[in-house]
């Protein structure tokens, strides 16, 4: 059996530059936010994502996509060039207390074998971190991935994010990003997708500096998620990341959600989307040539 390793989702230079199109009910808010007729209809996230797929993937190392809106026509239409690695979200978005996602389990109807058969190298699971809820119940869920993962072949990605307490009000953002990671750091997966400490923002320094003391709880190769990170500060960030010891990023926001809305999406995805991806991708590779 074929035994998929981070190598074969990263670039050359060993760095990752990833194109993520995972996201789910947060697109159908964003097509809404940019003045999209309500309800967002299904068949508009699935040919943004495809579209985006096809335009975006010869420039990334690899890409995430979802089952619920566009696996299917991702495989059907050959959307993702062969020289981009295909990573499949395998992670249930469960609603609550008017929030799309209140919490998360395993996707259990995807199926690892299968979707290794039709190409995929790495399965991802979002793990929702609060302090006030039960670490072991992260860890087992992150070990059962791991274990679905490592026994089909494939690459094990986790994505924690930290989220406020569910009960109080006391919630510092920064030092849940590092408690997250003193948990879940060393769990046993291949690859670690994080929030940028500081949401990128600030002085370069304390960045730096905010970035090493993350680097420090992590025990795999890490790399940086742009979600709520100006995306003109997403490249400062990939570079002063990387100079802690991260490894790149895999991010979808700070690639594409500029276009949404936008007349003629494929040519915008071409003219400003393509050259977004190509420079942060170059930086990946500068940075990693340094070491």
């Amino acid at each position: 059996m074929t035994k998929y390793t981070v190598k074969d989702i990263a670039r050359k230079s060993g760095g990752f530059a990833m194109l993520a199109v995972d996201q789910r009910e947060a697109m159908r808010l964003m097509f809404a936010a940019a003045g999209l007729p309500k309800p967002v209809k299904d068949q508009v996230l699935t040919d943004f994502k495809v579209n985006t797929a096809k335009i975006l993937t010869p420039f990334a190392s690899a890409v995430l996509v979802d089952q619920q809106f566009c696996y299917d026509e991702i495989i059907k239409q050959k959307a993702v060039d062969k020289s981009c690695a295909l990573i499949v979200a395998a992670d249930e978005f469960i609603p609550g207390n008017g929030i799309p996602v209140d919490s998360v389990r395993i996707d259990r109807n995807v199926n690892a074998a299968q979707v290794k058969k039709e190409g995929a190298k790495a399965l991802k699971l979002l793990v929702l971190w609060r302090q006030d809820e039960e670490p072991a119940e992260r860890l087992e869920m992150v070990r059962d991935f791991n274990k679905i993962c490592h026994d089909a072949g494939l690459v094990s990605i986790i994505e924690p994010v930290v989220r406020p307490p569910r009960v109080g009000d006391k919630f510092d953002r920064e030092q849940a990003i590092i408690d997250a990671a003193k948990e879940l750091g060393d769990s046993g997966a291949d690859l670690y997708k994080v929030e940028m400490p500081l949401f990128g923002k600030g002085d370069a320094k304390e960045l730096l500096k905010a970035s090493q003391k993350l680097n420090e709880q992590i025990n795999m190769p890490w790399v940086i998620l742009s979600s709520g990170i100006d995306a003109n500060l997403f490249a400062r960030s990939v570079r002063v990341a990387m100079s802690a010891g991260a490894s790149g990023f895999l991010a979808g926001r700070a690639v594409w959600s500029s276009v949404i809305g936008l007349p003629d999406t494929e040519l915008m995805l071409k003219d400003i989307s393509a050259p977004r991806l190509q420079h942060l991708a170059s930086i990946v590779d500068e940075m990693m040539a340094t070491r």
